[in-house]
C-alpha cells in the first residue's frame, strides 16, 4: 500500500514537473504594465549605462499624496522621467486635451489623461522633492519622455509630432548618440558642470532616489512582476512569529519557495498587498522563506 502511495506521489510530481509546470497560479492577475515598465527600464539601462528606478512614489506637498512615476533614469548627464503606456489601437487627442484610444478589435474607446502633461507635472514634483532633500539642480537637468512600446498602437499626426513621444517604431530603432556625452533626446544639462561637482551631484541624486518611497515589488512565476504596497502577512501562528521579526531596514527581499520535495499540501501563509490597479488582494504563499 505504501509503495502504491509513493508511486502515485512520484507520478504526480513528475506530471507537475514536465506537464503542469507552465500552469500559472495567478493567471487572473494582470501584470502587463509592471512587466512592461521593467522591460523598458532594462533597455534604457543598456542603452545609457545609467540606473533606472521603477515605481517611485514621490511625495506631492500640494495634494498631500504620493505621485507615482513609472521610471526615472539617472545618468551622469541628466535625469529622465519616463511614462510607459501600453495603448493598443488608434490614439488621438480629444477636444478636452485627453487622449482617446480606440481598440483595434472591439473598437471600444477609452479615455486617458494626456501622458505628456502627466510627465510634466511629475518633473515638477520630482525636482521640488530633490531640492528639498538637498540636491541643487542645474536648469534643464530633468526631462520627460512618453514611450508607447505596443506594436499595435497607432497615433494621430498631432501626437506623432510631439518630441516627447516615442512610438513603437521609434522605440524599437532608437539608439542614443553618446558622443561627447550628449544624448539623442535632450542636450546634456551638465555641460557647464564638470569634475568633482558633477560626480558629487550625481552621487547625491542617486542616494536620494535610492532612498525615496517606491512600490513594493512582487515577483511571480514566469518572470512576472507586480508593483504594490505590502500590507501584512496572514497565516499560522508559527509562521507569523518568524515573519513579524522582518524589518524593512534590514531585509530587502523575501524569497518564497516550495515547502516540500513533492510540493504537496496547501499554503498556510498569505501575503496581503494593495496593488497599483487593484485595491487589495490576498495571495497564498508556500511556507518556506528565505530572507535577504
Amino acid at each position: 500500500m505504501w509503495v502504491e502511495i509513493l508511486c502515485c506521489l512520484v507520478f504526480y510530481k513528475l506530471f507537475r514537473l514536465y506537464l503542469g509546470d507552465d500552469v500559472d497560479d495567478f493567471a487572473d492577475i494582470n501584470s502587463s504594465h509592471s512587466d512592461l515598465c521593467f522591460a523598458v527600464a532594462s533597455r534604457l539601462e543598456k542603452l545609457y549605462g545609467g540606473k533606472c528606478f521603477v515605481g517611485l512614489r514621490i511625495p506631492d506637498p500640494d495634494s498631500g499624496n504620493r505621485q507615482h512615476i513609472d521610471i526615472v533614469l539617472l545618468t551622469k548627464k541628466e535625469i529622465l522621467v519616463v511614462a510607459v503606456r501600453n495603448f493598443s489601437g488608434y490614439v488621438q487627442v480629444n477636444n478636452d486635451g485627453n487622449w482617446s484610444c480606440t481598440g483595434d478589435k472591439k473598437h471600444k474607446t477609452e479615455t486617458h489623461p494626456d501622458p505628456v502633461l502627466e510627465v510634466s507635472a511629475q518633473i515638477t514634483i520630482l525636482q521640488s522633492y530633490l531640492e528639498q532633500r538637498g540636491a541643487s539642480l542645474p536648469k534643464g537637468l530633468i526631462n520627460g519622455q512618453v514611450i508607447l512600446p505596443n506594436p499595435y498602437c497607432i497615433v494621430s499626426p498631432s501626437i506623432m509630432l510631439q518630441t516627447e513621444v516615442l512610438t513603437h517604431d521609434k522605440w524599437r530603432d532608437f539608439k542614443p548618440d553618446l558622443k561627447d556625452g550628449n544624448f539623442n533626446w535632450v542636450k546634456s544639462a551638465f555641460s557647464g558642470v564638470k569634475g568633482e561637482n558633477q560626480d558629487a551631484l550625481h552621487q547625491n541624486i542617486h542616494f536620494i532616489l535610492s532612498s525615496s518611497p517606491m512600490w513594493d515589488r512582487l515577483e511571480l512565476k514566469g518572470n512576472r512582476n507586480l508593483l504594490g504596497e505590502f500590507i501584512e502577512f496572514k497565516g499560522h501562528h508559527g509562521d507569523m512569529a518568524a515573519l513579524q521579526s522582518i524589518k524593512r531596514s534590514k531585509v530587502s527581499r523575501i524569497v518564497v519557495q516550495k515547502a516540500s520535495l513533492l510540493g504537496l499540501g496547501n499554503s498556510r501563509t498569505q501575503i496581503v498587498c494593495s496593488f497599483e490597479t487593484i485595491d487589495q488582494m490576498v495571495l497564498p504563499l508556500l511556507n518556506q522563506r528565505k530572507l535577504q
